[in-house]
């Protein structure tokens, strides 16, 4: 076992770092052209602003990313986003509270995940058509919880979330070191194992059905929190708010080096990725770029970012 745990090690060290150093400094050349352009966003006020629009998407990124990594993806994102923000916008202005409010969106997220994940997993189904009819079904579900805008969360955690202090950076960072933790466990190690060759990866004791429920339940317990703390950010609920999340965290996790096929890319890539979405939506914003403009752009943005390093790999091996 200490030998197949050993190969396990070495395939997931071959999975990491691959081309992340250029991603770097694009975003670093982005970030440095949007503070030239947007000095106050070096001013507390500015850095908890941007970190703010940057959290939820770089939660539904990490979300794709889990499940990209094991073989995956996921279409349900977005309605899953509007699930939370409307159980949360309904529940904790009531008997419920704040408290109660929160274990019932992840609640919510890991279930809903981990359904989808055990369909997949024991019925042998691409994950693209279960969570494609997933989105209908979680839609539907958010749209008898909150038929249209409304509900509300209370001021003082709305203040706390997505108030003047970088609370959502902090947020992150706790992410972070969950994520950290996790891949330090036999599932989080597995996960990569089992994305880049099954077959091998059950040879060599990962379970591989586990992993991908775990995956897919991770990913909804993400996906949900973007959506909690998207309604604490609006002070409401409303559900159609995720639709735009599914194409921004599949662009986040593609720009950040992940694979569509498994096994290829790490989390901090994906986080990378959604940093340069971010700053790249922000600037077209303020530059006064139409929403539809945005769209074409992160669209070219996931041809490109497939389509390059296929290209460059076919001169290689010319």
């Amino acid at each position: 076992m200490s030998v197949a745990r050993g190969s396990l090690y070495r395939t997931v060290q071959r999975t990491r770092n691959r081309g992340l150093t250029g991603l770097y400094l694009l975003v670093a050349a982005l970030l440095v052209a949007y503070v030239s352009l947007f000095p106050g966003v070096l001013s507390l006020a500015g850095f908890s602003r941007f970190t703010q629009n940057w959290f939820p998407l770089a939660l539904v990124t990490m979300a794709q990313a889990l499940l990209m990594l094991n073989g995956g993806i996921s279409l349900s994102i977005g309605p899953l986003v509007s699930l939370g923000a409307v159980i949360a916008a309904t529940t904790m202005s009531g008997p419920l509270g704040v408290p109660g409010g929160i274990v019932l969106v992840a609640v919510t997220g890991l279930g809903v995940g981990a359904v989808f994940g055990t369909i997949v997993a024991l019925f042998r189904l691409p994950a693209i058509i279960v969570t494609l009819a997933g989105s209908f079904i979680v839609g539907g579900v958010a749209l008898l919880v909150l038929p249209k805008p409304g509900g509300m969360v209370p001021a003082w955690f709305s203040d706390a979330l997505a108030g003047q202090y970088p609370t959502a950076f902090l947020l992150l960072l706790l992410v972070i070191v969950g994520w950290k933790v996790f891949m330090a466990t036999p599932t989080g190690l597995g996960l990569y194992a089992a994305g880049d060759n099954p077959l091998g990866a059950f040879r060599s004791g990962v379970r591989v059905e586990r992993v991908r429920i775990v995956a897919f339940a991770l990913s909804g317990l993400l996906t949900v929190l973007a959506g909690l703390f998207v309604a604490a950010q609006t002070g409401s609920g409303d559900p159609v708010i995720g639709a735009p999340m599914t194409l921004n965290s599949i662009a986040g996790a593609v720009l950040g080096g992940v694979g569509f096929l498994g096994g290829r890319g790490t989390m901090r890539g994906a986080l990378a990725g959604s940093l340069l979405l971010a700053a790249m939506i922000n600037v077209m914003f303020f530059l006064g770029f139409p929403p539809v403009a945005q769209y074409v752009a992160q669209g070219l943005i996931i041809v490109a970012a497939v389509a390059v390093p296929e290209l460059l790999s076919r001169r290689q091996r010319a």
